[in-house]
């Protein structure tokens, strides 16, 4: 019997804050890059993050990321930076993301396993399921959650070039996020690694993908 045809996987390179880092992540053909406006070794200013994302074709989805500002601070530093979306990381309840419906952004909703895992239960446009211990950089048990998030989700936690394959097979997401993975030290994106990362997802039988 023939094998399926392959399946594109969508990819975000999180966590920027230089411009040759951006280049890198669009040249080596990434759907999303994302610029995190939170407390984070990689926290830019909104207005930093402006700049950054004025060097991304629109056809790269730019993501501000948040965790626990309250939705009027998030407002004011999507509207700043221009992202044409905003990914909130943790438990942020659903009025949080009611509250933000009228931006016309696309809406990331960040979570562990033990959330609801299913895209669209906050009102969200894309999910993405992250480590226990997010932004630890070390991988985890990506096969335990395998069949139970349901529509557009990303996973994330300790995906590296090395590793990044075997968390595709083992989970079978719509879409992957990396930061740390392809840093050279903690908050220092590395240009070959961000290379290196998309060539081995594309290199797995994935292309490009609209969000």
């Amino acid at each position: 019997m023939p094998q399926d045809a392959p399946r594109n996987v969508y990819v975000k390179i999180c966590g920027l804050t230089e411009p040759e880092h951006v280049a890198a992540a669009v040249e080596a053909g990434a759907d999303a890059v994302g610029f995190l406006m939170t407390r984070s070794p990689r926290q830019i200013a909104p207005e930093r993050a402006a700049e950054l994302a004025a060097l991304v074709p629109g056809h790269v989805l730019t993501v501000g990321v948040f965790r626990g500002e309250d939705p009027g601070t998030v407002r004011a530093a999507a509207l700043t930076s221009g992202v044409r979306a905003v990914q909130l990381h943790g438990r942020h309840p659903h009025g949080d993301f009611t509250a933000l419906k009228d931006l016309g952004a696309v809406l990331l909703r960040a979570v562990d396993a033990e959330a609801d895992l299913r895209c669209g239960a906050y009102d969200e446009d894309l999910l993405l399921v992250d480590a226990p211990h997010a932004g630890s950089g070390l991988p985890w048990d990506w096969a335990a959650i395998r069949g139970r998030p349901s529509g557009k989700w990303l996973l994330a936690g300790g995906l590296t070039p090395a590793n990044v394959t075997e968390a595709i097979a083992a989970a079978d997401p719509w879409g992957v996020d990396v930061s740390s993975g392809v840093e050279s030290s903690p908050g220092v994106k590395d240009p070959a690694l961000i290379k290196a990362f998309l060539q081995t997802v594309r290199g797995a039988g994935a292309g490009s993908r609209s969000a």
